[in-house]
């Protein structure tokens, strides 16, 4: 008879979680304020898109949706706490390549591993890294930056946003490459721009997004761009490849959930997304900064950043890049 009892209580139980997932994939998701942590200070790509896409989502759903900035430990200290939410798709993660392609390789013990304590939600943007240098040295082109650097060998300081992002690893590689004698200073986020515009940095490969206002404004010059082809954003600017350096890639950044959320609200938030990245304003604002918005359903996204993960597993190793 007891026995009798707990199966009916353990399927009453089971009614209920599956009355509640119902509810939420019904259609009122979201009826309270959403969060979105950002792995990177305020200022930076991912600061950037995260706020562009919580503007439009806040606008379109009558909701609160805030960003908060959670820097440190290379992107891991933010991926961590979306990792530990609750995963009912009000913590959600902003984050990019390096957190979730690179680091679950560059750190042998993280606490929470993005390839398994997170769910792929939408892809935010496509973003090369532009080679800039601070206005104040004069560089204007690829001749001139060679010339500087070769007079300048074993005194160049680079920066990045990291020990083992792809701003460090492209410079590592492009370093290799030319040849340069320049020493790695690793930021924690968009403090390494500040420094470059400063001086206290001689170059640095930075996400198009994060530069190309200062660009135009006189702060930093623009060398040359990572990406396979040039970009709306500065058709003028000559791709690393035009100018005989083979180095073609990028970065991208995307938006998360904790693993286990429900799979509706996972397809109404990409759904959101992408909707939200295909209109012709926000597109093209996109553009103008140097990231292209690149629409991907849950699947799509999903199979993105498992292959992507997969490709920079030897690059890491090979690189020699330890964790501070």
């Amino acid at each position: 008879m007891r026995v009798l009892q707990y199966i009916k209580f353990f399927i009453a139980c089971m009614f209920v979680l599956a009355a509640n997932a119902f509810a939420q994939s019904a259609g009122n998701y979201p009826d309270k304020p959403i969060k979105i942590i950002v792995s990177f200070t305020a200022g930076g790509t991912t600061d950037i898109l995260a706020r562009e896409v919580a503007n439009q989502m806040s606008i379109r759903w009558k909701v609160p949706v805030v960003v908060e900035n959670k820097p440190g430990a290379a992107g891991n200290l933010g991926t961590e706490v979306v990792g530990r939410a609750a995963p009912d798709g009000y913590t959600l993660l902003a984050n990019s390549i390096g957190p979730i392609s690179i680091n679950p390789t560059l750190f042998g013990n993280l606490a929470v591993n993005p390839q398994k304590a997170l769910a792929p939600v939408a892809l935010l943007g496509d973003v090369p890294n532009i080679l800039v240098v601070p206005s104040s040295l004069g560089i204007k082109n690829w001749k001139e930056f060679l010339a500087y650097a070769k007079s300048h060998s074993g005194n160049l300081n680079y920066g990045s946003t990291g020990i083992g992002t792809t701003a460090h690893l492209i410079s590592f590689l492009f370093a290799q490459k030319t040849g340069l004698d320049a020493t790695h200073i690793p930021y924690k986020g968009a403090e390494a721009t500040r420094d470059l515009v400063a001086g206290r940095l001689q170059f640095m490969f930075a996400t198009a997004p994060s530069v190309v206002p200062l660009i135009k404004a006189g702060q930093l010059n623009a060398i040359a761009v990572s990406s396979k082809k040039r970009i709306s954003a500065m058709p003028d600017l000559p791709t690393l490849n035009e100018l005989g350096v083979d180095i073609a890639t990028g970065a991208w950044f995307g938006l998360f959930a904790p693993e286990g959320t429900n799979p509706a609200i996972i397809k109404k938030l990409n759904e959101t997304v992408v909707s939200i990245l295909e209109e012709p304003a926000i597109k093209q604002k996109l553009l103008g900064l140097g990231a292209d918005p690149i629409p991907m359903n849950v699947q799509e996204f999903t199979k993105f950043v498992r292959n992507d993960y997969l490709l920079w597993v030897p690059v890491v190793k090979a690189s020699g890049a330890k964790p501070e």
